[in-house]
């Protein structure tokens, strides 16, 4: 269905770079997600109603809650698609993931309330009435719930959208909600042992663990994740496959959502080369970010000593002693500036976020390490963190 509907709503219905189309998906599926959700409302909440289940009237008022969710996913789509103004000159994409928070809140309230309302029904059991209407409204719910959960999980992949991933979550665990309340009306008629209660408590408590993922995958965004590895390859791929690089470090990667992203690093290039003629090869490889990966790319140059002997064997001595504390450490930028009696030995050191010694404990290392090679000489040494 959501197929058919794109043909004829959305321009181009394969463009999934283009915003516009991004923003048409997301309007598409809140809208039929509404339509859905308000269906299976309705026809629960008969159902609930004649079986006298407090599990399936639950599960009715969470389809209720699941309309209220797609209507955030649409305007949470519809806002994002806002162009760029002079108070938010990257855009309003992050609005997605604001929207896929808020479905996540929805989830967990409503898995709190059906924990509610199950522990009610455990100390207070009821006899379920049991009606072929019933069943045939819990199994139509499922196959609705499974669909809408393959639909919103295969855009939001294909998108890289949060809301849209988020939805599909709280669909997959709609439809194993519904799947469990229907396992307990069949097993309450036939084998007349009350589980009403106890089934809704083990759905609250998987809604409430979904819910939870849900805002994790949704959170992280907006706080500022480490960047997708194969993201980090195509950049580094891009930027190495010019011979005047000679290596990059640094890359920061700055996500304003799907298909907003800033990017900045630095290239080492030869300090002997022509600036203009390097200055050209930067802004060809900032061109080639934009066109291959549809980001908006900052390049440092950062000009390095080649072919010097003396920079050359003090780099592999720095080289050599802090691999000596870690094999995990790695070094830049450097270059010395030699004196009438020492040598200082300037360079970056890049560390993990969880690495054993502070930026202080590790710089006296590393001089303790190097002096012991040579008393003369000295190292001036900043330490950056992994970012990638």
């Amino acid at each position: 269905m959501i197929t058919l509907l794109a043909r004829l709503f959305i321009k181009n219905p394969k463009g999934d770079k283009d915003p516009a189309v991004r923003q048409a998906y997301g309007i598409l599926c809140g809208a039929v997600g509404i339509f859905l959700n308000l269906c299976l409302f309705a026809g629960k909440f008969i159902a609930g109603s004649l079986s006298h289940s407090i599990a399936i009237t639950a599960d009715a008022f969470n389809n209720l809650s699941d309309a209220g969710s797609s209507i955030i996913t649409l305007i949470g789509f519809k806002m994002a698609g806002q162009k760029p103004d002079p108070h938010h000159p990257f855009g309003h994409g992050r609005i997605e993931y604001v929207a896929g928070f808020l479905v996540s809140v929805i989830i967990l309230l409503m898995g709190a309330e059906l924990l509610k309302s199950s522990f009610f029904k455990i100390l207070h059991p009821e006899q379920l009435t049991f009606s072929p209407v019933v069943i045939l409204i819990l199994v139509a719910s499922i196959l609705v719930k499974c669909y809408m959960f393959l639909y919103n999980r295969q855009l939001g992949k294909r998108l890289d959208s949060a809301a849209m991933t988020a939805t599909a979550t709280d669909s997959f665990s709609d439809a194993l909600s519904t799947t469990a309340v229907l396992g307990s009306t069949l097993i309450a008629h036939f084998a007349q042992i009350a589980i009403d209660g106890w089934c809704g408590l083990l759905v609250g408590l998987f809604i409430c663990y979904a819910g939870y993922s849900a805002a994790r995958d949704t959170i992280s965004p907006l706080l500022g994740q480490a960047p997708d590895k194969e993201f980090v390859r195509q950049i580094s791929d891009i930027v190495m496959a010019h011979k005047e690089i000679l290596s990059l470090h640094d890359l920061i990667v700055h996500n304003y959502g799907p298909g907003r992203v800033l990017i900045s690093l630095h290239a080492e290039v030869p300090a002997d080369g022509n600036f203009l003629d390097l200055h050209d090869v930067i802004d060809t490889i900032e061109h080639e970010l934009r066109d291959s990966l549809n980001c908006h790319a900052v390049i440092h140059m950062d000009p390095v000593c080649v072919g010097d002997e003396e920079t050359s064997r003090l780099k592999a001595l720095a080289q050599d002693c802090i691999h000596g504390i870690d094999k995990t450490l790695t070094l830049h930028d450097f270059r010395i500036v030699t004196g009438p009696t020492h040598t200082n030995l300037i360079f970056d050191v890049v560390t993990p976020y969880d690495f054993s010694l502070t930026d202080s404990e590790l710089t006296a290392l590393i001089q303790t390490r190097i002096q012991e090679q040579n008393p003369s000489y000295f190292t001036v040494i900043e330490v950056d963190k992994q970012m990638v």
